[in-house]
This record gives structure tokens, C-alpha cells and sequence, in this order.
């Protein structure tokens, strides 16, 4: 699994270069807005992407069906959705969804890190052992890869990208890479 890892995140490194819109001529009809999670308890899922990774909260509303429901006892169908964004309102959103009515049983597809069918999560952040430590604090987290420096190939091939990368799960089993790219070394 080591070097299937390194292989993804050297992958994830190349559009990390890219933290800007492209150029006019070479957009696409498409962009990518938000990834929603569906999750079993959306307060611990907030204690992990608001407050241990600093996400903040744009959107939080219940859905219930119908509209007119005041609650969800008089509700047919009821959920609760909430947005998180990092540093760009447009793009990198991400989605938590509860559904609390009826509730919907945790599926196992894919829960296997780095398996076909599962989804990583990576994030940048400036200070990656403060992070790493209250993420890891959230009840249900699990720490698959401790901080660790790796080194990858330059984009030109001449030197490399020195980023400290950890793996976690988030309480509901999506798998998390907290990274911190070391920019004042690169060679």
C-alpha cells in the first residue's frame, strides 16, 4: 500500500500546482462545485470537518418533504444538509447529508482505503501536526498514516516536492489526506 500512496500522491500533487483558475481559452462547460457526503451523524462529522480541519459552515438547513412540514415528525421524508468550504466559495465545497427520517442504513461498499470504490479527501493545510492532532481527536477517526515527510519529482523533472503527508478516516470511513507541503525546501 506504501507505494500505491506514494504513486496517489504525487497523482494529487499535479493539480495542486493548478490553485488557480485556467486560462480563459482552456476552460471547460463544467466545474466540479461540491462533493456530498452522506453521513450517520452530521454533529460528528461537524466536529471533524469544522472544527478539527477549520471548514467553514455556508449552508446548514433541514429538507423535509413536504416543504410545509414544520418538523420532522410531521414530515414524510426528512434530512438534514450542510455546506463547509475551505478557501474558495465556487469550488471545494463540501456536503454533509443526514438522512434522519426514515434513517438510511451505513453501506460497506467501498470502505476499504484506497480501494476501488472508495473516495479520498485532500486537503493542504499550513500546520499539519495541530490538524492531524484534533482530527485525529474526533470520536470515530481513525489514523491509517502518521505525518510523515515524503519527497516527489518536480514538475520539471529537475528536483523535488518535499510535502509532509498523513492518511486518516473521517468518523463515517471517507478516507482524509492531510498534507503540508514544504515549499521553503524545495530543490
Amino acid at each position: 500500500m506504501t507505494r500505491f500512496l506514494t504513486a496517489l500522491v504525487a497523482l494529487l500533487l499535479l493539480n495542486l500546482a493548478a490553485a488557480e483558475p485556467v486560462a480563459e481559452s482552456d476552460r471547460l462547460p463544467i466545474d466540479l462545485r461540491r462533493t456530498t457526503l452522506v453521513v450517520r451523524d452530521i454533529d460528528r462529522s461537524l466536529a471533524f470537518y469544522r472544527d478539527a480541519l477549520g471548514m467553514q459552515v455556508i449552508y446548514d438547513n433541514a429538507i423535509r418533504t413536504p416543504r410545509e412540514a414544520t418538523s420532522d415528525a410531521e414530515a414524510r421524508r426528512a434530512s438534514r444538509l450542510v455546506f463547509l468550504r475551505a478557501n474558495d466559495n465556487f469550488i471545494g465545497i463540501i456536503g454533509l447529508l443526514q438522512y434522519t427520517k426514515p434513517v438510511k442504513p451505513a453501506s460497506h461498499q467501498g470502505n476499504e482505503p484506497f480501494s476501488t470504490g472508495s473516495i479520498v479527501l485532500l486537503f493542504n493545510t499550513n500546520d499539519l501536526d495541530a490538524t492531524f492532532a484534533k482530527a485525529r481527536a474526533v470520536s470515530g477517526v481513525r489514523a491509517l498514516y502518521e505525518p510523515g515527510k515524503r519527497e516527489y519529482p518536480s514538475y520539471d523533472g529537475e528536483g523535488t516536492i518535499p510535502v509532509m503527508v498523513s492518511v486518516l478516516t473521517d468518523p463515517d470511513g471517507f478516507v482524509i489526506e492531510l498534507n503540508q507541503l514544504l515549499t521553503n525546501e524545495l530543490k
